[in-house]
């Protein structure tokens, strides 16, 4: 499946008001999901080794990762039970921490987070797809190791809200 038939998908999708569409063809898994956006860069210059965009300027349309609470069983028995978002991997693809082998990550756990600074970025046929923060709020676990391959809905970061974004929530 090429870049062009995606797009038709997408346009398609887009067209019928459908909110959710998987397609599997010749060994290839797609799946589209529409209801936030994921913004899409390509990154030039090859950082972090990706081979080069086919569409300039092509655009994701897979929803942000989304902030789900963990379970209550997950709470350790005598603890507070604090509210954890859970920022979840809209796509299958690649993470990646930084924007560059020798550059800082994105963000390190025990830091904060504002709403829109990105998390890191997930390469998903070529494009390198944004991942944002939905809430302000210290970031508590990340799940995954630069480089490694994730799967839609796998787990990327807990994130701890802050007082005021829990209130605005």
């Amino acid at each position: 499946m090429n870049l062009k038939e995606i797009r038709e998908l997408i346009d398609l999708i887009t067209e019928k008001g459908i909110s959710e569409f998987e397609l599997e063809r010749g060994g290839v898994r797609i799946k589209i999901s529409r209801g936030g956006a994921v913004r899409s860069v390509e990154i030039p210059g090859q950082t972090m080794g990706a081979a080069p965009s086919a569409g300039a300027g092509a655009r994701s349309t897979l929803p942000l990762a989304s902030a789900i609470p963990p379970p209550m069983s997950a709470a350790a028995p005598g603890s507070s039970l604090e509210e954890l978002l859970v920022v979840r991997s809209p796509m299958v693809g690649t993470f990646y921490s930084a924007p560059g082998q020798d550059t800082r990550p994105f963000v390190d756990v025990g830091e904060r987070v504002q709403v829109g600074q990105i998390l890191c970025i997930i390469e998903a046929m070529k494009l390198m797809n944004e991942i944002e923060a939905e809430v302000e709020g210290e970031v508590v676990k990340c799940y995954i190791e630069n480089g490694q391959p994730v799967e839609f809905g796998e787990p990327l970061f807990d994130i701890r809200p802050t007082a005021s974004a829990k209130k605005r929530g």
